[in-house]
């Protein structure tokens, strides 16, 4: 799930008037827009404020010819300076700061979500020059790289870099309504068109206030801003529990395999071939192990030691200009996937011989097992380096079903106690070919197979949903 753009699915649908429903009582924005006009003139008489200056070919009351989309009919589009006294900054020198004001720096906002990193005091910092000082609850806007979408509404007084703009409505316009539609798709676009610089872009004072702002009715804009923050609430909940479900999905996919190496993931069928017959007639040596493990198997199926289940190691020197090879580089531990071959010069061939594999195979790292660089080997003809063994199923042992045994925990965790070594602690080939099995009746495996795969499809789908 991608937060951000559902962040921004409900801004857009907030600025076009769609988030929340139309009260006919609510008094028109057309009729806040005159209030506003009547108050900036009596603070221009006062003083307070000063003029604005105006083209030749703008009038007192704006009518724009065009506007950028359609909103309800008691909604009416504005300027941000018209409504906000945006670029009238309060400028303070640094010399004139308490030691224990706030000091808002743009590296202590995230981006997209604006949320603040650290708060930090003028004695916490080195600094020099000039600052803006802001209220509480005024609008921070971050004129520098817009796209970084570093918005808010200040929580408390406060001063911050030059880079951020200070300012507030008139008549009590809501200072979050406004910060909502400046974080908006729609004023971020706006912005990326008419900012200057390359490297380091910004929006002027004059764009900025140039920028066209759709305005509800002053009821309907706090409803608007509660039902923000619902939603918005939510979303915080999904991100701060993506990481547990993150995990919650790992466990779960360890947990199938656990069930499935232990016969109680599929049902057991009294009609299939028992495990112990086969190895026995495709490996007459082969010596039962039942009274090895402590863990009592399903009765069809029977412990095996690796020498037994898995083809001897081939070791080869590459012939021909070169060959695919695998390392541990090639090998994504999160997805237990080949993720690359390398294409190597056989006159760059490793000086101790390698093992080769084909499709079907598994390569299990001996080294550091428990960083878990484990891969199925899916093409043929590739030669893999000596820290991995080879697990080359033989015929009783599906390679499917090979792939799922050598990555669960009972494997790679039950191989961890005899690593040796400091640097790069090492499991040995012996320790894999000792180690006991858990192998069910081939008909079973395949059962379990598919089993596991329609479960592990349904945690991907969850998987790709959080990562969309």
């Amino acid at each position: 799930m991608d937060t951000n753009k559902l962040r921004q699915k409900i801004l857009d649908l907030a600025i076009h008037g769609k988030l929340v429903p139309q009260d006919p009582n609510d008094e028109p924005a057309s009729v806040l827009l005159e209030r506003i006009k009547a108050e900036k003139e009596r603070l221009i008489k006062e003083g307070k404020i000063k003029r604005s200056k105006k083209s030749a070919k703008t009038s007192d009351t704006p009518h724009y010819e065009q506007v950028p989309f359609e909103v309800p009919s008691n909604w009416a589009w504005t300027t941000l300076g018209e409504i906000s006294n945006y670029g009238d900054s309060n400028n303070v020198s640094v010399t004139d700061i308490a030691d224990d004001e706030w000091i808002l720096e743009l590296e202590d906002l995230e981006k997209d979500t604006a949320s603040i990193i650290q708060i930090l005091s003028k004695k916490e910092r080195n600094i020099k020059g000039v600052r803006h000082k802001f209220k509480k609850g005024d609008v921070l806007y971050s004129k520098l790289r817009t796209y970084l979408n570093k918005v808010l509404v200040a929580p408390q007084t406060g001063y911050c870099t030059t880079e951020i703009i200070p300012f507030n409505s008139y008549c009590g316009i809501s200072t979050h309504y406004l910060c909502h539609v400046l974080r908006s798709a729609y004023f971020l676009d706006y912005t990326q068109q008419c900012g200057y610089g390359v490297k380091m872009p910004r929006l002027s004072t004059n764009d900025a206030c140039k920028g066209m702002i759709p305005l509800p009715p002053f009821a309907e804009q706090h409803r608007i801003v509660a039902e923000i923050e619902r939603w918005f609430s939510l979303i915080n909940i999904i991100e701060n529990n993506k990481e547990d479900l993150q995990t919650a999905i790992k466990q779960a996919k360890n947990k199938i395999l656990d069930f499935a190496i232990r016969g109680k993931l599929v049902s057991q069928d009294p009609n299939d071939e028992p495990a112990v017959e086969l190895l026995k007639r495709i490996n007459p040596e082969f010596t039962p192990c039942d009274n090895g493990h402590s863990r009592k198997l399903p009765q069809n199926w029977c412990w095996a030691k690796g020498m037994f289940i898995f083809s001897p190691m081939k070791s080869v020197q590459p012939t021909g200009e070169t060959f695919q090879y695998i390392d541990i580089d090639s090998i994504d531990n999160v997805r237990q996937t080949v993720k690359e071959t390398k294409v190597i010069k056989s006159s760059n061939a490793p000086s101790r011989a390698s093992r080769y594999t084909q499709k079907g195979d598994v390569v299990f790292s001996m080294v550091r097992p428990y960083l878990r660089n484990i891969a199925k080997v899916c093409f043929n003809d590739c030669i893999a380096s000596t820290g991995f063994y080879v697990c080359s199923p033989l015929d009783m042992l599906h390679p499917e079903f090979c792939y799922y045994l050598m990555i669960s925990d009972y494997v790679v965790n039950g191989l961890n106690q005899f690593m040796k070594g400091d640097n790069s602690p090492s499991i040995k080939k012996r320790d894999i070919d000792n180690w006991l099995f858990p192998l069910p009746p081939f008909a079973e495996q395949q059962r379990i197979i598919a089993k596991i795969e329609e479960l592990f499809s349904t945690l991907d789908n969850i998987q790709k949903a959080l990562e969309a």
